[in-house]
């Protein structure tokens, strides 16, 4: 039955991008950029829906207080596809810095030049932040929410911290506060897998902090804060009613934290 459901939900959720993307593509490219916002917004919800709906697998986002008005800088955890969406719609203008190949792609590449993200070259790393920082500074004077993935690449839940210091860089730049995000959505829809496991998916908006820190103490602070949340949030699905498989580096950290699974 998860097989038959997980597969039943991965191909609604493709069919749902690709129909959404031609259904909506005359109202958003003809649309001011800022509404042309609700298409991508809503078809995260309805995203979602489907996962609930198919998957079993509900999604609960919590701390929406913790999020300031105007800009700020959005650090999520990252450990599936699933944080790569769930999170703007809460945003009034998110800006994403991606791999400048996703704007090569027919039709989605359009899609994400329309809403003037900031692409960049990962082969030239150094000249590659310079030009990010003056781009990025530019779009955040429009009180827009740049989302930055701190680790970079996904990671499985309960993993060591792996967070790299280009968001120091960008953070004293910018001199904009960072909220960071907890959640472990990788026991539900995990990396490299079509399995989509049942249950809630748990996230909350930390509280901000602050801008003008000093470099290594604003890292020290977003890696205890967020992966503190990320624990409690693990050791609250491994007690769940119904918890998730979990991964050999969830079973690891969850020992550490002294928590025994059946």
């Amino acid at each position: 039955m998860l097989q038959i459901r997980s597969l039943a939900f991965n191909a609604a959720f493709y069919a749902n991008l690709v129909l959404q993307m031609i259904f909506w593509t005359p109202y958003y490219f003809m649309s001011p950029r800022h509404r042309a916002w609700f298409v991508p917004k809503f078809w995260s919800r309805t995203s979602l829906w489907l996962q609930e709906k198919i998957a079993g697998t509900r999604s609960e986002i919590t701390g929406m207080e913790n999020l300031p008005a105007g800009s700020f800088i959005l650090a999520p955890k990252h450990q599936s596809f699933w944080d790569t969406i769930a999170f703007f719609p809460y945003l009034r203008d998110p800006l994403y810095i991606l791999k400048r190949e996703l704007t090569w792609i027919p039709f989605f590449g359009w899609y994400i030049q329309k809403m003037r993200m900031i692409p960049v070259d990962r082969g030239k790393r150094a000249a590659a932040l310079k030009k990010v920082l003056v781009l990025t500074k530019k779009e955040m004077e429009h009180d827009r929410q740049l989302i930055i993935y701190p680790e970079g690449t996904r990671r499985p839940p309960g993993a060591e911290p792996a967070y790299k210091w280009g968001i120091a860089e960008i953070y004293a730049a910018l001199g904009m506060p960072v909220v960071p995000v907890a959640h472990v959505a990788g026991l539900y829809w995990p990396r490299r897998k079509f399995l989509r496991h049942p249950g809630i998916i748990k996230a909350r908006f930390l509280a901000p902090i602050p801008p003008g820190l000093d470099k290594e103490v604003f890292m020290q602070r977003l890696i205890a804060e967020t992966e503190a949340g990320c624990d409690a949030l693990l050791i609250e699905a491994a007690r769940s009613e119904n918890p998730p498989p979990m991964p050999p580096t969830a079973v690891k950290r969850l020992q550490e934290l002294g928590v025994t699974i059946g």
